[in-house]
């Protein structure tokens, strides 16, 4: 297989900030940077760096520091030389014979606690809705199993819910899918083509851009903050100017900033989509888990005609992760198109989860008053916490979803995931979240974790601090002794 090529240009974006907060040679604190993509997984293992003076000019260095990087991750593994493919990277042997346990995206060993995917344990009730539903598997029993549109029970129970939030919905217009990410990828691989614009927020959910590009969407980038929300000038401007085929949004409890759209930003956002002809991806996978305040009512309540809101769903953070129930409420011609586009990917949603789901969906409100109380002790608590042992550290507190997005004020996240990592606390660093890499000023830190846990998080992070962003360090051992 011919290793995928990471441009010089791609590999520029991503090392942004490489020679901030660091007294390391030049080529030390390049391979540092470059060790740090690779085990934050935004460099995939296989891909081949850019040749050495490419890289060079593109970072405006000289090509002996490229060489001496390179050279430097080749001795600890992390790169080997292809005849005719370059330097590919790989991860060392003492990694490599594991099951990936150093990186982000890998499974972690028990002792850890493991923050990457912020999360709730299953809500109360969850066990009843199982036995329930395992009373209607006998009549499950008399269909083949196969099931692309989704049980009309649970069409009907998401419908409902939209409609109570005032969004009057259909069953028609629901089509149910194996989780949210499921969904994401069905409608980038049908919505978008090769050189497509996909307008993206930054930062983002991280597997919503990886869908988009693996579908060949090449992604445009709008802002948004924790304090201020979206950047609406930016927002117009790209609409306008790129005339994307999707934007993919997350308008409440955004991830990873917690930052709601105002209602004028919506309104903006749909105006101008429905005057280029861009079809807006609503993702509400964190939209019902507020904690301060009422819900807005879901974006396509302001979509005029109906048809140009698409809006994603899920089980997963209300109820429980390991129920892999999403779903997509679209105009029935969309759906068309989606079911059609589906068998080269499944053929169809587990009849067994969405039993479950069907129990559980018209109880999300009763879920939903027990979860707020879990979500306002858990944020809380961890955001005083960092307040007070941190107080360098912007930390902010979101009315909602299951994190804070926290601003370091130096472009050290990496650094910090790995020293947290060797404390034994796995968290994503910020550059996990930006789509063209960035985001090293930034840390998402959950607050699902229960009592014990928050304050072993915020001890590991205070010491973790204290070694790689408290002080200008940024030397080989303060990087390589974690990794």
């Amino acid at each position: 297989m011919t290793p995928v090529l990471l441009s010089a240009r791609s590999a520029a974006l991503l090392l942004t900030d490489w020679r901030v907060a660091t007294d390391a040679p030049a080529y030390e604190a390049l391979s540092d940077a470059l060790r740090v993509l690779v085990i934050d997984g935004r460099v995939p293992l296989g891909a081949r760096l850019p040749a050495e003076r490419g890289l060079a000019d593109a970072l405006g260095v000289s090509r002996t520091t490229v060489a001496n990087a390179y050279a430097r991750l080749r001795s600890d593994g992390f790169l080997t030389s292809v005849r005719g493919s370059g330097s590919v990277v790989r991860l060392p042997r003492e990694l490599a014979g594991r099951p990936d346990p150093e990186r982000l995206g890998g499974v972690v060993d028990g002792g850890l606690l493991d923050l990457r995917k912020a999360a709730l344990h299953a809500a109360p009730g969850v066990a009843e809705a199982i036995d329930r539903a395992v009373r209607h598997v006998p009549a499950a029993l008399a269909g083949i199993g196969y099931d692309t549109v989704g049980d009309p029970g649970l069409r009907a129970a998401v419908a409902a819910r939209y409609t109570e939030r005032g969004l009057p919905t259909d069953p028609s217009q629901i089509v149910v899918t194996i989780g949210a990410q499921h969904a994401i990828a069905l409608l980038a691989r049908v919505l978008v083509r090769r050189g497509d614009a996909v307008l993206v927020e930054s930062p983002t959910y991280p597997h919503a851009h990886e869908a988009f590009r693996e579908a060949g969407g090449r992604l445009v980038g709008v802002p948004v903050d924790a304090r201020t929300g979206w950047d609406a000038a930016a927002l117009e401007t790209t609409l306008r100017r790129a005339a994307p085929a999707v934007a993919y949004v997350m308008p409440e409890l955004h991830n990873p900033t917690g930052a709601t759209m105002s209602a004028e930003t919506r309104r903006l956002l749909l105006s101008v989509a429905a005057s280029v002809g861009t079809v807006v991806v609503a993702d509400e996978t964190m939209g019902e888990l507020r904690i301060d305040g009422e819900a807005s009512a879901p974006l396509a309540a302001a979509d005029p005609d109906g048809t140009s809101v698409v809006m994603i769903g899920s089980a997963a953070k209300v109820f429980w992760g390991g129920l892999r129930i999403g779903w997509v409420r679209a105009a029935p011609a969309l759906l068309q198109r989606l079911l059609r586009a589906r068998p080269t990917g499944d053929l169809g949603t587990p009849v067994l989860d969405q039993l479950v789901a069907r129990e559980l969906v018209p109880r999300t409100a009763a879920v939903l008053e027990a979860r707020r109380a879990t979500l306002r002790d858990g944020r809380d608590e961890v955001v005083a916490a960092l307040r007070t042992r941190l107080p360098e550290w912007d930390v902010p507190s979101p009315a909602g979803g299951l994190t804070t997005w926290v601003g370091l004020g130096r472009p050290v996240s990496s650094a910090l995931v790995l020293a947290a990592r060797a404390e034994g606390v796995v968290l994503a660093s910020g550059g996990v979240f930006g789509p063209d890499g960035g985001f090293e000023r930034f840390l998402r830190v959950p607050f699902t974790m229960g009592p014990s846990d928050r304050g072993r998080l915020v001890d590991v992070l205070g010491r973790a601090w204290a070694r790689v962003g408290g002080e200008a360090t940024g030397t080989r051992g303060s990087l390589a002794a974690v990794v």
